[in-house]
């Protein structure tokens, strides 16, 4: 059998997709530069790279756990910061 082929970026909807976000959030994270992704085409329509999706996925595992440790998110989502 043979395997689809793997894509190495993904659009804004895709990514979207795979954060159960909207691709609005998506093009927020893009301005800040908090998600990498790259501008193609004479329309400057974003991908963003697999690898660089992952690594916003561990950075934000990392980051909530800090603020776990340092008491800033309590159960089901509450915030101490209020």
């Amino acid at each position: 059998m043979i395997e689809p082929k793997k894509h190495r970026f993904l659009t804004t909807e895709q990514a979207a997709e795979k954060l159960n976000v909207s691709p609005n959030q998506i093009r927020a994270l893009l301005k800040t530069g908090e998600l990498r992704a790259i501008q193609v085409g004479g329309r400057g329509m974003w991908r963003i790279g697999i690898s660089d999706l992952e690594d916003y996925i561990a950075e934000a595992y990392r980051r909530t756990a800090e603020r776990i440790e340092a008491g800033e998110i309590m159960d089901d989502g509450e915030s101490n910061a209020e």
